[in-house]
């Protein structure tokens, strides 16, 4: 590698050499490299991965040796996604930079050993370290707390073998020091939270199974010789994300115990996600809405559906002006939440930046359902003009149905509404909200919603007999017609991450698919949504900053020519993820993917020359077993290979094999994972894969709108 640095360094002197041209004497000078200030060059180096800076820019010549090593650059280092690092770079690295770093990040790194982790030790002036992903035994982090005195922020996994009685005193002292702890627990335990008496900012991850890989119960009893209860004495910022299982909401449940007795008075953000229909029932949370709303300092909140009723609700925002506010999946909290906004019920509504209403007005589905909840495009306005600094919004399973009858005046579109979010980045909708059509069989009049229920954003479709939507037939809508997406898109200029799904839209993958399953309609109830095709995706043309685009559910996207027009425009798509276009069972949209594929030279998830992760699920497909070895051999920065599709079990691990054996050794951080989609023991493969690449990619899921430190991004 040190020996291509040179080069590299002559070829961009020579792409930056331009003809400064005098007017009168045409006179030209050429400017390379070492002509740039300082300041351009540590704005070019800061792009440069620090392995690379230090093992490689820094040798070219001295100027560049003093920049690479500026406290600008080596302050603040994240070694999370340099996949080509093998151990042997990063223990090199860690010498190197030893001496300067303050913030550490190695979340993810799965495929260091305990030896190279055994090098953090080094940075003796790190005060935030975050080695989740990582394979830490209880000793390593004995040994890095005792060697880091000044640590003030860790996150590290609370694995089975995790064994706090192994922590030397020295280990104690520097836990008690701690204001920030993340921990991503994958066996029932309290991790060190019992040893951090001024913790500020809790950050907890519950990954753990109700069932062992043996087939055994996880019992979720926690001894108080193990593990005391935590005091939160100080404690600002509590959040909590949850995957599914018995075990996982029983263990937050016993953290959160103490809040039954005494609240933190200093309080600000409380953050709680659990997946599935009906989470565990907490009692205190209607007293921790109150005090929240008597200090009026609350930033970010979420809790499950049934931990809050409407008036705990008003009570936690009165005299507050949050952040981050996300209501995903209480519906029973869907007219509060516009009163709040709308009607004085915080303090300042403008400093929300964050709003995630997925799934806020759903209500289940029956055979013979035909009147379903939508939003309203008018109350989407006033709360555009109250809340004027929203960057993220979520609106995903809810509903908009565009009416414009004959002979009447067609009502404002909803996509109008949205396109007065002026400041917004990100934005996940369901695929109807963009159908400008009306089918006939469904509505045959307009009515005014009562004034209240416009107010809480609802109207009721009107019921005309009993109609059955049968998913084959064709529905009557306005065809092709993309004026309403042209509204949003041009009132939304600074748009970078757009998702569209489906309304019965579920990932295939066990893992979250009961969960999802209990809180969206089948496939197809939705007729509005058929109406969104190749010419609303080639609408998404016009938004230059697109870097970010989920595609998910769309039965009316048959070809796919329309993403071949917006790849042609939107040069910066870096992560493209494509689910259940089309008809089921069909994929005729192969050669336009083929197309759209040339277009996408910075695509860094899915497939082109810089492509690292790659997953792929289908129920009906199958794989060629030389063409997927051809493909990794040509695509040489690939480190994550997932399919989940048809094939025998011994055809699917033959190929897992013969990819690990074949490429392990130059890419250390390789993840092959090849299993049959259908077969019963696909969940505990699952669970063996690393959580960030599982979270972040395996798993079809929303990432608009996630609270701060929810997230999977």
């Amino acid at each position: 590698m040190n020996e291509t640095v040179p080069g590299i360094m002559e070829g961009m002197d020579r792409q930056i050499e331009q003809a400064v041209c005098d007017k009168d004497t045409m006179s030209s000078t050429s400017v390379g490299m070492s002509d740039l200030s300082d300041e351009i060059l540590l704005c070019i180096l800061r792009h440069v991965p620090v392995c690379d800076l230090l093992t490689n820019v820094a040798n070219v010549c001295q100027k560049l040796h003093t920049l690479c090593y500026d406290k600008t650059l080596l302050t603040n280092v994240r070694l999370s996604e340099e996949y080509q690092a093998d151990d042997q770079l990063v223990r090199h690295t860690l010498k190197l930079l030893a001496n300067h770093v303050q913030s550490l990040s190695l979340n993810s790194c799965y495929w260091l050993s305990g030896s190279t982790l055994d090098q953090l030790a080094r940075c003796k002036g790190v005060t935030h370290l975050d080695v989740t992903g990582c394979r830490l035994t209880s000793l390593c982090l004995s040994r890095l707390l005792s060697s880091l005195s000044s640590l003030r922020s860790l996150a590290f996994d609370v694995r089975p073998c995790f064994n706090s009685a192994l922590l030397s005193s020295e280990a104690v002292d520097s836990l008690s020091r701690l204001t920030e702890l993340r921990q991503t627990l994958f066996t029932p335990s309290y991790g060190v939270v019992p040893c951090c008496a001024q913790l500020r900012k809790l950050m907890l991850q519950f990954d753990i199974p109700d069932v062992t890989r043996e087939g055994v119960g996880v019992c979720c009893q926690l001894m108080v010789g193990q593990s005391s209860v935590p005091h939160y004495e100080q404690l600002e910022e509590f959040t909590a994300r949850l995957a599914p299982g018995e075990v996982n909401q029983t263990l937050l449940l016993l953290y959160l115990a103490v809040f039954s007795v005494h609240i933190p008075k200093h309080l600000r953000v409380f953050l709680v996600s659990v997946p599935g229909p009906n989470p565990a029932h907490w009692p205190a949370a209607p007293s921790l809405a109150q005090s929240l709303g008597r200090r009026g300092d609350l930033v970010a909140l979420q809790l499950p559906r049934t931990w809050l009723d409407p008036l705990s609700l008003k009570r936690a925002l009165e005299g507050n002006s949050p952040k981050h506010l996300s209501f995903s999946r209480c519906p029973a909290l869907w007219p509060q939440v516009f009163q709040s906004l709308l009607n004085g019920g915080v303090r300042d509504a403008a400093q929300l930046i964050s709003l995630n209403l997925s799934g806020i007005n759903h209500v289940p589905y029956s055979e013979c359902r035909s009147v379903e909840d939508q939003l309203v495009a008018g109350t989407m306005s006033q709360v555009a003009t109250a809340c004027s600094n929203i960057k993220h919004l979520n609106l995903m399973h809810t509903h908009y149905h565009h009416e414009c009858l004959p002979g009447l005046d067609g009502e404002t579109h909803l996509c109008a509404s949205l396109g007065r979010f002026k400041q917004l980045r990100s934005l996940t909708l369901p695929a109807c909200a963009l159908s400008d059509g009306i089918n006939t069989n469904h509505t045959s009049a307009r009515s005014n919603p009562a004034p209240s229920l416009l107010f809480q954003g609802l109207k009721k479709a009107p019921r005309v007999g009993i109609q059955n939507y049968k998913p084959d037939s064709e529905p009557s809508l306005g065809g092709d017609s993309t004026s309403g997406l042209v509204l949003l898109i041009a009132g939304c200029r600074f748009l970078d991450t757009f998702e569209l799904i489906g309304p019965g839209f579920a990932s295939a993958l066990p893992r979250l698919e009961p969960c999802t399953r209990a809180s969206v309609e089948p496939r197809g109830m939705c007729a509005w949504a058929r109406g969104v095709g190749d010419a609303h995706l080639a609408a998404l043309e016009a938004l230059p900053r697109l870097c970010r685009l989920t595609l998910a559910g769309l039965p009316g996207v048959l070809k796919g020519t329309g993403l071949i027009q917006l790849t042609r425009q939107c040069r910066d798509l870096r992560v493209l993820s494509l689910a259940n276009l089309g008809s089921l069972k069909t994929m005729n949209y192969t050669a336009a993917l083929l197309e759209t594929l040339k277009q996408c030279t910075q695509l860094q998830e899915l497939s082109c020359h810089r492509l690292q992760r790659l997953c792929l699920i289908s129920r009906s497909g199958t794989f060629d077993s030389l063409a997927t070895e051809t493909f990794m051999e040509q695509c040489c920065q690939v480190v994550m290979c997932h399919m989940f599709m048809g094939g025998t079990l011994v055809a699917c691990r033959t190929l897992q094999k013969s990819l690990l054996d074949r490429f392990s050794a130059e890419r250390s951080a390789l993840s092959v994972v090849i299993y049959p989609l259908q077969h019963e023991d696909l969940p505990s493969v699952i669970r063996g894969i690393p959580l960030t690449l599982l979270d972040r990619i395996t798993l079809f899921q929303s990432h608009v709108a996630q609270p701060p430190h929810l997230s999977p991004m």
